[in-house]
């Protein structure tokens, strides 16, 4: 019996070792920039397909918007870009690697004085901020800190040292939600 794993060492075999990880997202991010011209990055697909909806619902509203109209104004068809269909390979594979690894189930991480639904609002409002903070960037983190680090980008190594230094200013007085 001594010999058997407890449950905590059976959940921590599962991860990827970081430093394994680490290089074989430099794989990728060398193989993006080699293969399509252009690096890693999920706000630029996720704007693409917000401007196809917005083409569907209301189509003249993204020839008249300055955000909306580069992306897919005219005859444009937004969905026509590389990454799109890898913001959708990051999402099926994150979903196949979850289900593969025995990790995958609905649930809503959260303290224990927090409610489900203020932790759902929280989650949102923290999006939505990083969302705004990634189209006022031109790039979201993943574009800023691996695409523009990769290239040695100023403005993305500032970016990821803001995006650190409010992580940690906000930890302290938003603690009280995990603990």
């Amino acid at each position: 019996m001594a010999n058997q794993p407890t449950p905590k060492d059976q959940v921590t075999k599962r991860y990827w070792n970081p430093y394994v990880a680490g290089v074989s997202l430099g794989g990728v991010l060398f193989l993006a920039f080699l293969l399509t011209g252009s690096g890693l990055g999920a706000s630029g697909g996720i704007a693409r397909l917000v401007v196809q909806v917005v083409k569907v619902v209301a189509p003249s509203t993204v020839d008249r918007n300055p955000y909306f109209a580069p992306i897919g104004g005219g005859f444009a068809n937004p969905l026509n870009n590389h990454i799109v269909w890898m913001v959708a390979g990051v999402l099926l594979g994150g979903f196949v690697s979850g289900v593969i690894s025995g990790r995958s189930r609905v649930e809503i991480c959260r303290g224990p004085r927090v409610r489900p639904a203020q932790r759902l609002v929280l989650a949102f409002i923290g999006g939505a901020f990083m969302g705004w903070g990634a189209a006022m960037a031109r790039g979201c983190t993943s574009g800023q800190a691996l695409s523009g680090g990769a290239v040695l980008s100023l403005g993305s190594w500032v970016f990821m040292m803001m995006i650190f230094a409010a992580g940690y200013a906000l930890a302290y007085p938003f603690r009280r939600f995990w603990l």
